[in-house]
């Protein structure tokens, strides 16, 4: 007889204590040791009469869907139905999606610059403590379909026409923290408020910082931004953008081999309106058929030219191959726009929205500290997809045992030693809180 599967099974949904999100227990446990509330609470008090909610607790209630990659503010309502989820985080309810809405939009003007000052203190104190930083900048293009305030026709290669917001990042490379961030208008200069963010990012770095590298594409080929760097002390290397007066000066250099297809030249070069001259690096590449479809460079007969201004002590090639691993940026773009809900429009509101891609960036953050400081070392470049699958969602059934509470996981379970030594570390961590 042919086999049939199991018949007559009772199905039965009173099982209360059951949850999807065990694993979350984790991650809870980090911010419960680091007293990760107590310290937002005290940075960001405001005046508030006859509310349920604390501050804090709407910013977590917006916070964890983000991390557990519930990212319409719609899912939030999964977890209000989830017991086990409130005792283990603490919440006493999860606010309506509609409730944080309107604490978003009411909110954002007194907690925005308090949440970002907030924000870089963390950053700074989570930061490693090392002589050298990279800092990768870079604006992405996020397009959105609506009326939504600051959303308009600008800079946008993916979807031209359509309307977007145009936010900036910064990162550093070694540690793939985000340490700074900017939702901005649809229509606004790549470089705009640059310099701005570069003078924030330079108070996180620590005082043994001696060498501090920026890395940046054409888009911020600005004068004034090289000259701040320069007033800075920071090396960097940027695309320089191909202006006429440039192209002829490259097409006059003498060029020194490499290897059978590439070349290289480097020569002092003031650009009409900036300060002064400075070093300008090219390499050279024969081009092939085949290379010839793949590049969007500057191309001239046989040729294509990539030219970077710089002030590294390095050869012109050593510059290239510096300036090439700013790829990773490209990750964690991707990761924040794809993971997370960055430069997402949850309102209509521009204040309120830059408000909740802060959120989203203190949740990119908060995952990467959580890697970096509790998880094997062959777990630092996982995702933050794969963490989810492989600890945050584990099931779990919530019991009590003696009056005492105990969350029950699966048994060979594949990561049970990681989530045991995790434990363990989170237990030797200092709280924020003096």
């Amino acid at each position: 007889m042919p086999r049939t599967g199991a018949k007559n099974v009772k199905v039965s949904f009173n099982a209360g204590q059951l949850t999807h999100f065990g694993g979350v227990y984790l991650l809870h446990r980090f911010l419960q040791q680091l007293q990760f509330r107590t310290f937002l609470s005290r940075k960001l008090q405001i005046t508030e009469r006859n509310n349920y909610f604390t501050t804090t607790e709407r910013l977590f209630a917006l916070i964890y869907p983000m991390i557990l990659g519930l990212n319409s503010v719609e899912l939030t309502v999964l977890l209000g139905n989830n017991g086990v989820f409130q005792y283990l985080t603490g919440l006493p309810r999860v606010p309506r999606p509609n409730t944080l809405r309107r604490f978003l939009i009411d909110k954002a003007g007194v907690l925005s610059p308090r949440l970002r000052s907030a924000h870089n203190l963390l950053r700074a104190h989570f930061l490693a403590n090392h002589s050298s930083y990279w800092l990768d900048f870079d604006s992405t293009v996020k397009t959105l379909y609506g009326h939504q305030e600051g959303v308009v026709k600008g800079y946008n290669p993916e979807h031209k026409g359509k309307k977007s917001y145009h936010p900036l990042l910064c990162t550093e490379a070694h540690f793939q923290d985000c340490l700074g961030g900017e939702l901005r208008y649809g229509n606004v200069d790549t470089a705009d408020g640059v310099g701005e963010m570069l003078d924030s990012v330079l108070t996180i770095a620590p005082s043994t910082a001696r060498d501090v590298r920026v890395r940046a594409d054409a888009g911020f080929y600005d004068g004034n931004f090289v000259a701040k760097l320069s007033q800075n002390n920071c090396k960097f290397a940027l695309v320089a953008v191909r202006t006429k007066p440039l192209q002829m000066k490259i097409l006059n250099q003498r060029y020194t081999s490499v290897n059978q297809t590439q070349t290289v030249t480097e020569f002092q070069y003031q650009p009409m309106s900036w300060d002064k001259q400075y070093r300008f690096v090219v390499l050279r590449e024969k081009l092939t058929e085949k290379k010839k479809q793949q590049l969007q460079l500057f191309t001239m007969e046989k040729y294509s030219y990539r030219i970077l201004v710089t002030n590294l002590d390095l050869t012109p090639l050593g510059v290239f191959r510096f300036y090439d691993g700013r790829a990773g940026l490209e990750r964690i773009i991707r990761i924040l726009k794809e993971d997370y809900p960055f430069a997402k429009a949850l309102t209509n509101n521009f204040a309120a929205n830059s408000l909740y891609a802060e959120l989203s960036l203190l949740a990119y953050n908060i995952i990467i500290w959580f890697q970096r400081l509790c998880l094997p070392d062959n777990w630092q470049s996982y995702t933050i997809s794969t963490l989810r699958h492989r600890l945050l969602l584990i099931p779990g059934v919530f019991t009590r045992t003696g009056n005492r509470p105990m969350l029950k996981l699966p048994r060979n379970c594949l990561y049970q030693k990681v989530f045991e030594n995790a434990l363990e570390k989170i237990n030797n961590l200092s709280s924020l809180v003096e």
